[in-house]
């Protein structure tokens, strides 16, 4: 879907066509609105497959009409396996318009079109750059909340109950933390190349606003490799806890098998083709069940000393 919108008095506004100092944005694009990008807006073919190449990372080029950027930006849904994920995101800078294309619609783009950034402007492109950029990097953040927030609660179910569901809850989420880390390092590395590079001319107050976002996508890697090195401990540590968990039940299934074992050997002497005692007795079977849950306890009482640990003296 593209929708164009235009600089008003209080933020952006839709416009029916294309106009000077316009935003054109793509998300949720389809085969015709490549065409469309393509033959009416005069993007190069090979620059829009490689921004519908999820595994796209981020970089910036200059053409003849147009300087490109590819970014990282994470994007939610909650019917796929991994519900947090990363898009390439392509910021398209012609001298008179600027075109975003996105497969999917993401919050960082949502946020700019709502105009819910206080001063936000598209009559300055660099600007407009920045402000996606720091948009997308706050993202990341709030994202990587959310995550170690669900991470929090898994824990707790699993610390009454430990099943499957919860730990492969827990994957997913160590692989939403992997393409975050991921994709927030390229987008590092295009900030850095925005810094050093003269493709996009920042003024001195640009300049603060990118530190600021170089600063915010800092502390996103930070975050990212923190909670990633956490979840990675939390499914060790309950990987620990399954293993011994299982020790303790084949022991005692080790334990309850001996102790099943001992009066079936008793049974299994008196069946053998011998003269037994007792035979003329009434009571003799009696006798020899109570023998065999003696013997069995017995058994079970040196078993269950044997299994507790013995006091340091």
């Amino acid at each position: 879907m593209i929708t164009i919108q235009t600089q008003g008095e209080k933020g952006l506004i839709p416009a029916e066509g294309v106009s000077k100092n316009c935003w054109i944005d793509a998300r949720n694009v389809s085969k015709e609105d490549l065409y469309r990008l393509e033959h009416e807006f005069g993007i190069a073919g090979e620059l829009l497959t490689d921004i519908m190449d999820a595994d796209e990372q981020a970089r910036i080029e200059k053409e003849d009409e147009y300087t490109a950027l590819i970014v990282r930006v994470p994007v939610y849904d909650g019917e796929t396996e991994v519900s947090f994920f990363t898009l390439p995101l392509g910021i398209v800078l012609f001298s008179d318009k600027i075109v975003t294309i996105c497969q999917r619609s993401s919050e960082s783009l949502e946020d700019l079109a709502k105009n819910r950034i206080r001063g936000f402007s598209i009559r300055n492109k660099s600007t407009f750059v920045l402000n996606l950029l720091g948009r997308a990097a706050f993202t990341f953040l709030k994202s990587l909340k959310e995550l170690n927030k669900r991470t929090n609660i898994i824990k707790e179910e699993l610390q009454r109950s430990i099943k499957n569901n919860e730990l492969i809850q827990l994957l997913s989420i160590q692989k939403s933390l992997v393409y975050f880390t991921t994709s927030i390092t390229t987008n590092e590395l295009l900030l850095e190349k925005l810094q050093k590079s003269s493709l996009i001319r920042f003024k001195e107050d640009e300049r603060e606003l990118l530190e600021d976002v170089v600063t915010e996508n800092k502390q996103a890697i930070e975050m990212a490799n923190i909670y990633s090195s956490i979840l990675t401990g939390t499914m060790d540590a309950f990987a620990s806890v399954i293993s011994n968990n299982l020790n303790i039940v084949m022991k005692r299934l080790t334990i309850v098998s001996i102790v099943l074992m001992i009066p079936t050997l008793i049974y299994s002497f008196f069946g053998m083709n011998v003269r037994l005692p007792f035979e003329g007795t009434p009571l003799a079977s009696w006798g020899i069940v109570i023998v065999s849950l003696l013997a069995s306890a017995m058994g079970a009482i040196l078993l269950n000393r044997e299994r507790k640990p013995r006091k340091a003296t």
